[in-house]
């Protein structure tokens, strides 16, 4: 019996180890603020959760200990009143020590991210106070803005591993995002893919990727909509079975079926095999072309099927649901759906059935 109550005992201890072992702990000094407020604030990608108050000592000293797993680092950030005192970005089992004064300023040591992420935060501040400084000046407003902005980028592009590359992603202007241009969306995929690598679970990274898909996504937009004024439809580019990218203005074929499917969806599998192949073979040798965007929600289930059906035509895949460009592009509103592009337009004839599509096919591939 005592060696059992031994053992867990023991047991106890170890997990209560562990427990204490998944924090960080930050300790320092606020000058001449004997019993004062700190508020303890953390990051959530673009807004901040009150995580606790704390009271400074009779000398200004304070401490306290934030909870952070192992490969997520948390970004904390102390305030005295309205003033941000400072900006931590701790890892598992640091001790970051901080000396501040009531008016912002101040210095970070034993947290290397946190030394780091001292200077993303004065440079911000310091392009707050230019601006400011600058307010009756709009020019020299203008040009503040394009030095931060440059500086940013740099920032980004010299520091691809580094989490403190986050809230330069997100910093904000008022309601403006100090990234604000559509070619930005680059450098969030980019930056987002090379944090993807160091710190896979983070919360932050995985919000960052998430902002790079939308920006990729405008950016495509936009290019399409640049080419849709020289074309006579919208035009797709998507990645097929291999990842290559295929655009739809690039199809050289008199005659194009631009096809939208699902490939989880019995009936619409059944439509490639009794329906599209047979066109296919027929029409194929005489300029015919079919595009085809699956739109399945997992994208084994679309190239499983294109697989074992062994679709000879041009397929690419946009699983993004009601957010797809190309849906939105096309006014797509139900599965499956189709359009013709014939001889470089769009054709506002109507599709009905595959007898119908059969006699327009013969009528346009004489």
């Amino acid at each position: 019996m005592k060696n059992c109550n031994k053992i867990l005992a023991l047991a106890f201890a170890a997990l209560s180890l562990a427990a204490c072992g998944d924090k960080a702990h930050i300790k320092g000094t606020l000058a001449g603020t004997p019993g004062r407020d700190i508020v303890v604030k953390q990051l959530e990608v673009n807004t901040y959760r009150d995580l606790d108050t704390i009271k400074t000592r009779t000398d200004g000293s304070f401490r306290y200990d934030v909870k952070v797993a192992a490969g997520q680092p948390e970004f904390i950030y102390l305030y005295y009143g309205d003033t941000r005192i400072a900006a931590l970005l701790l890892e598992k089992g640091e001790t970051a020590t901080v000396q501040a004064d009531t008016l912002g300023t101040y210095t970070v040591t034993g947290s290397e991210g946190s030394a780091e992420l001292a200077k993303v935060d004065q440079a911000y501040a310091r392009f707050i106070a230019d601006l400011q400084a600058h307010e009756n000046e709009p020019a020299q407003m203008t040009r503040d803005y394009i030095q931060h902005y440059r500086a940013c980028v740099k920032y980004v592009m010299e520091h691809p591993f580094s989490l403190t590359t986050v809230p330069v992603f997100f910093e904000r202007l008022g309601d403006a995002n100090i990234f604000s241009q559509t070619t930005d969306a680059i450098l969030f995929r980019q930056g987002a893919d090379s944090l993807k690598t160091v710190y896979p679970d983070s919360r932050y990274v995985k919000a960052l990727e998430k902002e790079a898909d939308r920006r990729m996504r405008l950016l495509d937009l936009n290019s399409q909509l640049q080419s849709a004024t020289e074309l006579a439809f919208p035009d797709i580019t998507l990645p097929d079975m291999k990842g290559e990218r295929q655009s739809l203005s690039k199809v050289d074929a008199k005659v194009i079926l631009v096809h939208f499917w699902d490939a989880t969806d019995a009936a619409q599998k059944m439509l490639n095999v009794d329906q599209l192949l047979p066109l296919y073979k027929e029409f194929h040798g005489r300029g015919f072309e079919i595009y085809a965007i699956g739109c399945s929600p997992e994208k084994p289930d679309w190239a499983s099927t294109v697989l074992a059906q062994k679709l000879p035509w041009i397929n690419v895949y946009e699983g993004l649901g009601a957010a797809s460009s190309a849906i939105n592009m096309y006014h797509v509103t139900s599965l499956p759906n189709s359009f013709l592009i014939v001889n470089g337009e769009l054709s506002t004839q109507p599709l009905t059935g595959s007898d119908g599509l059969r006699r327009e096919l013969a009528r346009l591939l004489k």
